[in-house]
């Protein structure tokens, strides 16, 4: 079968490969879910992968097949699986377990290994091929009406993980209703971020650099959220006007932006971090004043990257609640399709230059 992979560790090998095709019983247990790949997205981390900043291949192998956004229907299932049957749709988590104990209670994405394994970024072959072949333990049904829009799913996942989170951390102040949010960044991440902010009943302000109007603020403003362009209303002016916010939720993929960010959190706020960054950019920042106001201010700041299922599950119940509320809008953020695996350079020219792409995602095969 054919599939998409990169030499990691080589800058720009990006290529077309073969691979068998996977079966069932390539699973023990009777446990095996073999899936028809129908589309993966592209992201940030496929570009950096590409130019080897990481990623490992399998062993026994000299390349790794990339993709971790996929989305795909079930071809067959092994006898011992009753989650899933063929013909539902569905998407794979990424993270796959280690030997810590927060692998051994299925938390296997706050992993305290050093080796960690991931689909389609580190020592795991991702989903951008025809098939692939899978737990069920890792397989997340999808209902048939997010068809259209399933390939949001893994990174709306990311976005679940770090709000979850952030509640779960703020317990500790017995009663933690947060208000207002800021978004840094209006990209898919920022976007999705906006959205599930705004699902949750919260104010949000999602910062960007480009001046509105353009698609990416129209959607954001479509779901009752406001835009602001850092070109006319820097992050600190804006906390000043909008603020204070207690949930920032940054997602620009540029790090100085943090520092900005931990700046513009209220008293008692939390900081999610989702950008990975893999440069080695130096800023010169304010840094008393930033340690006192996160220890007199009470406030927190915590990464969010990967998930587990829990998450998975919690992304499937928000984009079945966005096609209710805002019906559409979730089809608006797949802006660049590109047909057929044998296309990947035209995936990846769009990805270094998305030219306004929200989301670039390959079509391998037709929905059905």
């Amino acid at each position: 079968m054919k599939a998409i992979a990169v030499k990691p560790g080589i800058p720009n090998t990006v290529h077309l490969t073969e691979l068998p095709a996977p079966q069932v019983d390539d699973i023990p247990n009777g446990r095996g879910v073999l899936v028809r790949v129908l589309r993966v997205g592209v992201d940030g981390t496929d570009k950096e992968i590409n130019a080897a900043e990481y990623g490992q291949a399998p062993p026994g192998y000299d390349f790794l097949v990339i993709g971790h956004e996929g989305f795909g229907q079930v071809e067959a299932v092994g006898p011992n699986v009753t989650e899933v049957k063929p013909g539902d749709y569905v998407v794979a988590t990424v993270r796959r377990p280690g030997s810590s104990i927060y692998d051994l209670i299925g938390t296997n994405d706050m992993t305290t290994d050093d080796t960690y394994f991931e689909r389609g970024i580190n020592l795991r072959h991702g989903y951008m091929s025809q098939y692939y072949v899978d737990d069920a333990e890792f397989i997340v049904k999808v209902p048939q009406g997010l068809k259209e829009v399933g390939v949001l799913l893994e990174p709306t996942t990311v976005v679940e993980k770090g709000i979850a989170q952030a509640f779960e951390i703020q317990r500790r102040l017995r009663v933690w209703k947060p208000k207002r949010a800021a978004v840094m960044g209006a990209g898919t991440v920022g976007l999705l971020a906006t959205l599930v902010l705004r699902l949750k009943g919260l104010q949000v302000v999602t910062f960007g650099k480009t001046p509105k109007p353009y698609l990416n603020s129209d959607l954001i403003e479509a779901i009752g959220a406001t835009y602001q362009s850092t070109d006319e209303l820097s992050i600190l002016e804006g906390a000043k006007k909008y603020g204070p916010f207690d949930i920032i939720f940054e997602a620009t993929g540029f790090s100085p932006v943090v520092f900005e960010s931990m700046q513009a959190l209220g008293k008692n706020g939390v900081l999610v971090l989702s950008s990975v960054t893999g440069g080695d950019r130096k800023v010169e920042v304010p840094a008393d004043k930033i340690n006192l106001e996160f220890v007199l201010g009470n406030k927190v700041m915590v990464g969010t990257v990967n998930a587990n299922r829990e998450y998975f599950e919690m992304g499937v119940k928000d984009l079945a609640q966005a096609e209710a509320e805002y019906p559409g809008w979730l089809s608006r953020l797949l802006t660049d399709p590109v047909k057929g695996l044998e296309n990947y350079r035209e995936l990846f020219a769009k990805l270094t230059n998305p030219n306004g792409a929200i989301k670039v995602f390959c079509e391998v095969a037709e929905l059905t």
